[in-house]
């Protein structure tokens, strides 16, 4: 319950996001590799919503709730606290509920972790009317809990560097039509999947790397949002590692194209297979030949770009007045 016993309750959609370019350059000192990556939201969303409570705690629904941990290691619960220790104490302000609809998938590279905490992040914000906190301020707080948190609160397609969490937007006008293929019981952890790249490049003397620098064709090619151009630009340098790891991964690559997909990508570290199309109409033949003749994952539709976090609700109920004295009309006061 929030002050003057009302009930309140705020309400965020977030996207997932794709990477259509990941350039993974030399290791830094702190332990990251130096990025250059385009991420790119695409129209797959989780739900969070945030309510005052007596405890900090995180419930998930949806169909990929039983991989997402509720504990201490939530990415949400942390994206919370980090936030509740930037504002100025005050009556009534306190542990947050965080209740979130799970439908992207857990463990994909499509950063749907990072989708949660940046959620979290603007509904907290919007709960605890923290008008001070300006967004340079919250991409801050973003980026100190994961590289895919700040784009998140963007969306849309943007440039990231540094270890992907600087991030600049990229001017891109149109929409670009995916179907996603999601492989169950194929996480891929992320650190796994960098080492194997570091393994492979090693094992074929690819270890004096430059600075890695976003591609001009990727960028012209996503000015004109031209589809073939844009299949031509698409690039992974994590993808070889993740199919060495779940070489599954090449082969639904292999079907795909066969298929008819315009170009197809290991999104991030994987295991998701991101296949570029032409239409809405390709779209549904490449999901239904995918459903018949590829190997079994879930197989979803989306467009992208798409805005990242958004307010789509701020719920308040406010409770019942206590009752006064009883006050009596023309003929006076009425005792009971």
């Amino acid at each position: 319950m929030s002050p003057g016993g009302s009930t309140e309750a705020v309400t965020v959609r977030v996207p997932g996001k794709i990477n259509l370019e990941l350039v993974v350059g030399p290791l830094r000192e702190d332990g990251y590799h130096e990025l250059s990556t385009v991420f790119h939201a695409v129209s797959v969303y989780d739900r969070v919503t945030v309510q005052p409570a007596s405890r900090w705690s995180v419930h998930v629904t949806g169909p990929f709730a039983d991989r997402v941990p509720t504990g201490p290691d939530n990415l949400a619960l942390q994206a919370a606290r980090a936030l509740a220790r930037r504002r100025s104490r005050r009556v009534g302000s306190g542990p947050v509920r965080i209740d979130i609809d799970k439908q992207i998938p857990v463990a994909g590279g499509m950063a749907g972790g990072s989708a949660d905490a940046a959620a979290t992040l603007v509904a907290c914000r919007e709960l605890w009317a923290m008008d001070h906190v300006d967004q340079d301020t919250l991409e801050g707080v973003a980026a100190g809990l994961g590289s895919d948190v700040p784009f998140l609160l963007h969306g849309g397609t943007a440039i990231g560097s540094g270890r992907g969490e600087q991030v600049t937007p990229v001017l891109a006008r149109g929409e670009l039509h995916w179907v996603l293929w999601v492989g169950e019981g194929l996480g891929l952890s992320t650190p796994e999947v960098y080492a194997e790249c570091d393994r492979l490049r090693a094992e074929a003397g690819s270890t004096d790397l430059p600075v890695p620098q976003p591609s001009g064709e990727l960028m012209a090619a996503l000015r004109r949002m031209e589809t073939d151009e844009v299949a031509a630009a698409l690039r992974n340098d994590l993808q070889p590692a993740a199919v060495s790891l779940q070489p599954l991964l090449g082969e639904v690559l292999d079907t795909g194209l066969e298929l008819g997909a315009r170009a197809g990508i290991v999104s991030g570290s994987g295991p998701t297979v991101a296949f570029l199309v032409g239409s809405q109409a390709e779209a549904i033949d490449l999901s239904v030949g995918l459903a018949a003749n590829g190997p079994t994952g879930d197989i979803t539709r989306v467009v992208g770009p798409v805005p990242g976090a958004q307010v789509v609700q701020h719920h308040r109920t406010p409770s019942p007045p206590p009752p006064g004295p009883v006050r009596g009309g023309p003929l006076g006061p009425v005792h009971g």
